[in-house]
């Protein structure tokens, strides 16, 4: 049994050193990277403290405090006189205290404890290298603009109410947010990918990761740079596969909130897709053989999770739900169609989301019908934009087909 506590301590031990010893790699690698002056603590400064944290540990804990309330004056002293040079860096301080931890952890909890913990601090001392070009890609506004977000997302979002706000609008806070939430979502991935994977992009990319965006925005930009008359059939299929990607992301975003609703819609958006995609194709053959390039110039990409943006978001999701639920008590399901129509020269996602998230007397069927219209509708109106930022052939094309898919889309309903 001695024996077996003595392989254990023994154990330990190795543990310690070569955790200690391998953070004070890390710490020198660091130093020799950055090129920085020599400071205090190197591998052998960071074992030693890692040793006589061990050693403390075992021996009694009052011993260990008093120790390590010994070596913090010391760091204490140093950081004094570094500040006096300009630096004001804690990390050196606080590795060795984490580094000093290793034995209480040992002998309180496990040494796989400790291990988890060691892999953790070499992870957070090697991240230091990947942050700084992390913050070369991505603005430091939109890591604060997305972490306001997920905190509003993760924080508040669980405990806004369930109940319905008022009984003119049939539906909660909660949704409301869980709306907002999912749409961002979505919009988001659109957004990353187009700015930062697919940096030299062809049209065609910007017509694809802009659908998932945004298809009426991205609609837009592609008229504005149509507006050089240059490669009309090549802008023509960007534009229009911007519009599939519309229909795909209107049905996983019903999906995300009412599956049977989003059932009803799996058939003609299906069939809409394909046809979309046959002018996408058709067009991009075309633009081949005459020659078109597939060049795309930047473009100023919007953050979608700017939180002006989400608070307005919600303010229609809150106001298309009580104009869905008046209509509906008013006029009916005719009412609806209108409304739905209507809807869809503005933008379409918060009276979707309304219709997916809010209890209204309605039937899937009924609400998958009001989906389907204002896509119909939102169609003429990408294809009014299409033509009037652009006035070329290209414009024109454009409008031809998006009107032509607004018309099916409008006809679509009939195999709900």
């Amino acid at each position: 049994m001695v024996q077996n506590i003595l392989n254990n301590q023994l154990i330990e031990l190795i543990v310690i050193l070569m955790a200690g010893f391998l953070v004070g790699l890390e710490i020198k690698a660091h130093r020799i990277q950055k090129d920085a002056p020599k400071e205090i603590g190197s591998v052998r400064t960071v074992t030693f403290i890692t040793l006589i944290g061990y050693i403390f540990a075992k021996i009694d804990t009052t011993i260990y405090i008093a120790a390590y309330i010994a070596i913090a004056i010391h760091f204490a002293l140093f950081y004094f006189n570094k500040l006096k040079s300009g630096k004001s860096g804690i990390i050196l301080f606080l590795v060795s205290t984490l580094s000093y931890s290793f034995g209480m952890i040992v002998v309180k909890f496990d040494i796989w404890f400790l291990i988890i913990i060691f892999v953790a601090l070499i992870f957070l001392l090697s991240l230091n290298r990947k942050l700084e070009h992390f913050y070369t890609i991505f603005d430091e506004e939109e890591i604060e603009t997305l972490t306001k977000l997920l905190m509003l997302s993760g924080v508040i979002l669980p405990i806004l109410p369930r109940d319905e706000i008022a009984s003119f609008i049939p539906v909660s806070y909660f949704k409301v947010w869980l709306a907002v939430v999912v749409v961002s979502f979505f919009s988001y991935i659109g957004y990353i990918l187009k700015k930062f994977v697919f940096k030299e992009k062809g049209y065609v990319i910007t017509g694809i990761l802009g659908g998932i965006y945004s298809s009426t925005a991205t609609t837009i930009i592609l008229a504005k740079k149509a507006a050089s008359g240059s490669t009309p059939y090549l802008f023509v299929s960007a534009t229009v596969i911007a519009t599939a990607l519309m229909y795909l992301r209107l049905t996983a975003i019903s999906f995300a909130f009412n599956a049977s609703i989003a059932a009803k819609l799996i058939l003609p958006f299906g069939v809409l897709v394909f046809l979309s995609l046959l002018a996408t194709y058709l067009f991009y053959r075309r633009s081949a053989k005459v020659g078109d390039g597939n060049s795309a110039g930047d473009s100023e990409d919007k953050n979608p999770l700017e939180l002006s943006t989400a608070f307005t978001f919600a303010f229609l999701f809150i106001l298309m739900a009580s104009a869905t639920h008046f209509i509906l008590d008013e006029y009916g399901g005719m009412g609806l169609s209108i409304l739905s129509f209507i809807v869809g020269f503005t933008d379409i996602d918060p009276f979707v989301l309304s219709i997916l998230s809010s209890g209204f007397n309605v039937s899937a069927e009924e609400a998958a019908k009001a989906i389907i219209i204002a896509a119909g509708s939102n169609n003429i109106l990408k294809a009014i934009y299409a033509y009037a930022f652009s006035k070329t052939r290209s414009g024109l094309m454009s409008a031809g087909v998006l009107t032509a898919l607004g018309f099916a889309t409008f006809l679509a309903i009939l195999i709900v």
